[in-house]
């Protein structure tokens, strides 16, 4: 009869549906803070420098985000093609992590090292210079944008009281190593950074 009552009430069900749910979310969720797997970085990993992190800044604004993940699944399928699995310590750093799940491009979270700088200059100018039947945008106006490198030391700041370990002499000069790079070298400087803090065998 209870049972029959609790069915019967949608505001009293949605209550107990959104307790169960809470409970359950919060015993997969909570044990992760305290994990160190979850929460240091991997070994010999360093935080990005001035022009990787302004790097990073263009590739959330220019949307690559939106087409290429940066998460490779725990599947020999994924494995095979893209390396080693994404694991938590290389994120941690990360404000904000942007692994995803969508993959209108390739996954990119182990694309550093696996191409030149001249071919990610090539690739980012016009993809269809280096792979003629890609759907990617092209991005010339990277190579004519200046960095002032205004807010970067700003950012790196920010990032600091984050947890990511910048110096001082990291911050102090920030701005100087960026002046003058253009969005593409940023750009290419992040995309080269991408994975290689775990060395994987290809």
């Amino acid at each position: 009869m209870k049972h029959e009552t609790l069915e019967k009430n949608i505001g009293l069900l949605g209550l107990f549906m959104v307790a169960a749910v809470s409970i359950g979310g919060l015993t997969q969720i909570v044990p992760l803070f305290f994990q160190d797997v979850v929460n240091e970085p991997v070994e010999g990993m360093k935080p990005y420098t001035a022009l990787q992190l302004e790097g990073r800044d263009i590739y959330i604004k220019e949307g690559c985000v939106s087409c290429h993940s940066q998460m490779v699944r725990p599947f020999r399928a994924e494995t095979e093609r893209y390396g080693h699995y994404s694991v938590a310590g290389e994120s941690v750093w990360d404000h904000p992590f942007l692994w995803g799940s969508k993959r209108t491009g390739p996954d990119l979270a182990r694309v550093g090292g696996r191409y030149s700088d001249d071919w990610h200059r090539a690739h980012l100018y016009n993809p269809r210079n280096v792979v003629p039947e890609s759907k990617m945008p092209a991005y010339p106006w990277l190579v004519e944008n200046k960095l002032t490198g205004e807010k970067t030391a700003d950012k790196m700041e920010a990032m600091r009281t984050l947890g990511v370990p910048y110096s001082d002499e990291d911050i102090a000069g920030a701005r100087a190593s960026v002046k003058g790079k253009t969005e593409m070298d940023a750009l290419v400087a992040y995309l080269q950074i991408l994975g290689t803090s775990i060395k994987t065998k290809r």
